[in-house]
């Protein structure tokens, strides 16, 4: 299969001038400890429709025919890819047809509708939901445009690479988010066109993770199932042609937990003042779970912005508890005037928060004049937590 050339990826960047934004590069000095060095930030996540997705789709669309843009264009995504197809054919003159799975995120529901496309939701998946959008082609004529499995895609999702280059121009590794691979693989095509020493490397959910069954098997390999918070990066199977630009131009494929993923998206609002969704930060998720493997300069791609404000709140959480920020401790005390006062003046001058207290004179485990206080705290950290624990113990307090 030929692969995308980079004078396609610059004829994209021309017809691309004036319809997307050339996204900053944050420096990330917090993480360049982890590296040895540099490592920069590049915030996708505050491109147009938020995300890097309406490049390729722009690209696409530009591509066709009157009589092809006239019969209009179908789309199927969970919601990033939607967003670029349901904008880039308004900014061209088509009508758009987006299918979307039933539990799409209402905030990507609502953008993609507010971009002008007529919107489905079908299917549990974003296999089922493709598969009604090709149908949906094959009736009506609609021209479907795949969220990463075409020339044309990988050309408009290569500009980033482009950007990559004249921003950081001694990069030594790009880290990606990789769900179908036209990112990665259009990032790949530029990089090593212009600078044939840079290692690109893929990331993807532990448990969404397609790529590196393919890669060694020599072909797309479907999962047999995903499950992770990144759904923008959740595909079960590569295209033949995305699998073609990953296994000839990217160097490296790895994994992250979805502890990662949530403390990645946590890092990126507290320190970086950036919101991005899980998928979007899986590039730095990379960064912190992989410590010391990537060579710097090292530029990570925030592909992503569009999250569910309850889903944030969710990740926000389970990221404070991967960074033992949060403390749960069941102690024994007397039980006599004063006790649980005690307590909890003591977790106070270590620095504790208090989010709550359960009080209990019903347990097995207690004996007489006993009573059990469950607290959940806020600490600073896994050594914080140590020593409140260490110290409530050295208080009188059997901590359990």
């Amino acid at each position: 299969m030929q692969l995308v050339s980079v004078d396609r990826i610059w004829e994209a960047r021309g017809l691309l001038d004036g319809v997307i934004r050339h996204t900053p590069m944050e420096h990330a000095r917090d993480l360049q400890k982890l590296h040895g060095g540099s490592v920069y930030l590049k915030c996708e996540n505050l491109q147009r429709t938020g995300s890097f997705k309406i490049r390729g789709a722009y690209t696409r669309i530009h591509g066709l025919s009157d009589e092809e843009r006239a019969r209009g264009v179908v789309a199927a995504s969970a919601g990033n890819h939607a967003q670029g197809v349901a904008l880039a054919a308004r900014l061209l003159g088509a009508k758009a047809t987006v299918f979307m799975p039933q539990r799409a995120p209402l905030p990507k529901l609502a953008a993609t509708r507010g971009y002008g496309a007529d919107v489905h939701l079908h299917g549990e998946v974003i296999e089922e939901t493709l598969d009604e959008a090709i149908a949906f082609a094959e009736r009506t004529g609609a021209v479907f445009i795949h969220p990463f499995d075409h020339p044309d895609i990988i050309a408009g999702q290569g500009t980033v690479g482009l950007e990559i280059l004249e921003q950081v121009p001694d990069v030594a590794t790009v880290l990606v988010a990789t769900g179908g691979g036209g990112l990665v693989g259009g990032v790949g095509c530029a990089l090593k066109a212009l600078k044939p020493d840079v290692q690109v490397v893929g990331v993807q959910a532990e448990t969404a993770a397609a790529y590196p069954a393919s890669l060694k098997a020599g072909e797309p390999v479907r999962l047999p199932e995903m499950h992770t918070m990144a759904d923008g990066i959740a595909v079960g199977q590569p295209g033949p042609v995305s699998f073609a630009h990953v296994s000839a131009l990217v160097d490296d494929v790895v994994t992250v937990t979805e502890e990662s993923l949530s403390r990645a998206v946590l890092l990126c609002l507290e320190r970086r003042k950036l919101v991005v969704e899980p998928a979007g930060a899986a590039a730095v998720a990379a960064l912190l779970e992989h410590g010391g493997r990537f060579r710097a300069p090292v530029v990570a791609v925030l592909s992503g912005g569009n999250v569910d404000p309850l889903l944030l709140l969710q990740i926000i959480q389970h990221g404070m508890t991967a960074g033992g920020r949060y403390l749960k401790l069941r102690l024994l005390v007397p039980d006599r005037p004063g006790s649980l006062a005690g307590v909890l003046s003591r977790v106070s001058e270590l620095g504790a928060n208090v989010l709550d207290v359960e009080h209990s004179r019903i347990s097995g485990r207690l004996a007489l004049g006993e009573v059990e206080v469950a607290l959940n705290l806020e600490t600073r950290g896994p050594e914080h937590c140590e020593e409140v624990a260490a110290e409530l113990q050295r208080s009188g307090f059997t901590v359990v």
